[in-house]
């Protein structure tokens, strides 16, 4: 199955060893540390990893998330936590969630992103993801071990990969990189427009985001986020120009400079 496992400061070294027998379980190879506390050659991990150790030997380790999900087409975090404005929207079970990976791994690399046993992944890398898991538990006790999520997410995805296995694959959407940058972009032509301003520009920003990237932008549609971007900011700097345009033309279908 084309879906990675991304483990995000990990701090057990057992984890690992357990995630990798886990992944072991469910046919999946593709492991990523982010910033790891814990060591894949640790001998608890290996004791742990039992049928997984090529998965340890072949892990890459890498500084934060960014590089981790950059060629991914689609990204799905967990969190024992779901409210706040960072964790309520796009947020469900597994089963609900999982189903999205696998109808994109056709198309590219995705991934579920786990994050480090104490604390769970920061608001921040939970803005970076398209989709949030929340494993219902409960309430007396809703965190579970890292490697216990990492194994009810890998089962609801062999459950769905069976379930969609023979489905039609969509045009494949454009790398997470990709987006970001269209993202990144985006943000700048809505701060100079006004409409990102105050303390609940972050939150708009993240509706935003998860409203685009749950679409699954192709690079084509990528390519005319980058143009609408460069337009607004266009018409923030030079204004309309009807009194450029020949009698009768209409100003809003005439393109500034770098339109798309």
């Amino acid at each position: 199955m084309n879906c990675r496992v991304v483990l995000v400061r990990p701090q057990v070294a057992a984890n690992l060893g357990a995630t990798a027998r886990v992944m072991r379980n469910f046919g999946l190879t593709d492991l990523v540390l982010v910033a790891p506390a814990a060591d894949p050659t640790d001998v608890e991990a290996r004791r742990l990893s039992t049928h997984g150790e090529a998965i340890l030997d072949q892990c890459r380790i890498v500084p934060d998330l960014a590089p981790a999900v950059a060629d991914c087409v689609l990204v799905a975090a967990t969190s024992a936590r779901s409210g706040g404005l960072f964790r309520r929207q796009s947020c469900g079970p597994p089963q609900e969630i999982i189903p999205h990976l696998v109808e994109r791994m056709a198309q590219g690399p995705t991934a579920l992103v786990f994050g480090p046993e104490p604390t769970g992944l920061l608001n921040a890398e939970i803005s970076r993801c398209h989709y949030l898991i929340h494993i219902p538990t409960d309430e007396g006790a809703p965190a579970l071990n890292l490697a216990q999520a990492v194994a009810v997410c890998l089962y609801e995805l062999r459950i769905a990969d069976c379930g969609l296995r023979n489905v039609t694959p969509s045009a494949a959407p454009a790398p997470f990189a990709d987006q970001e940058r269209a993202f990144e972009q985006l943000r700048v032509a809505l701060e100079e427009i006004h409409f990102l301003y105050g303390d609940k520009a972050d939150s708009l920003m993240h509706a935003i985001r998860h409203l685009l990237g749950r679409a699954g932008p192709t690079p084509m549609e990528v390519e005319m986020l980058h143009g609408l971007a460069r337009q607004l900011r266009w018409f923030v700097r030079h204004g309309p120009r009807a009194a450029e345009l020949p009698s009768g033309a209409d100003p809003s279908l005439e393109p500034g400079p770098g339109g798309a």
